[in-house]
């Protein structure tokens, strides 16, 4: 009961911590008005991802989840494009979110076989009744993704954060 009771008292101490480093700054709340309508019209960047300098195709023809990852040059533009501190965040977040959905498919969907694409462009999914799909990475505006695949259905991109429930759903539907 202890335990239980130090870690409520734990996240609590954090949650406040976070709260007072994330909503305490100098400047007036007229100023942060007059500065976010100054930085919305001049900020207002469109993002594209790169062009691949791979036009490989990968052809997959059984129930597998597809990583892709942009190849080196796709990622020294990104990098290039990005704002230091926001590439290295966006990195960290895509290793860890990888990673997880990794775990989660070996451990829930096992026969699901992962599938790398580093230095491919086209993704082409082969249907059991023999249709196709055909997908063109640069279509896909996240640097890395997961799109899933059953045999059966269309291939479908997932969101990595919330693993769990996309693929059941595709899936059991």
């Amino acid at each position: 009961m202890k335990k239980a009771a130090y870690f409520n008292y734990f996240y609590l101490a954090v949650l406040c911590l976070f709260f007072a480093v994330f909503s305490c700054t100098n400047k007036k709340v007229s100023d942060k008005k007059e500065s976010k309508a100054v930085t919305t019209s001049n900020t207002t960047k469109v993002f594209k991802k790169p062009s691949a300098i791979y036009f490989d195709t990968l052809t997959i023809n059984i129930p597998a989840a597809v990583f892709y990852h942009p190849d080196s040059i796709q990622l020294k533009k990104i990098k290039d494009l990005t704002d230091p501190v926001v590439f290295d965040g966006t990195m960290h977040e895509y290793f860890f979110q990888m990673r997880n959905s990794r775990m989660v498919i070996n451990k829930t969907w096992p026969f699901l076989k992962i599938i790398e694409s580093k230095n491919y462009r086209y993704l082409l999914f082969i249907k059991r009744d023999g249709t196709k799909e055909i997908i063109d990475l640069d279509t896909k505006n996240d640097a890395y993704g997961l799109l899933v695949f059953d045999g059966k259905k269309p291939p479908r991109l997932v969101d990595m954060t919330n693993i769990e429930t996309e693929i059941s759903f595709y899936l059991t539907n």
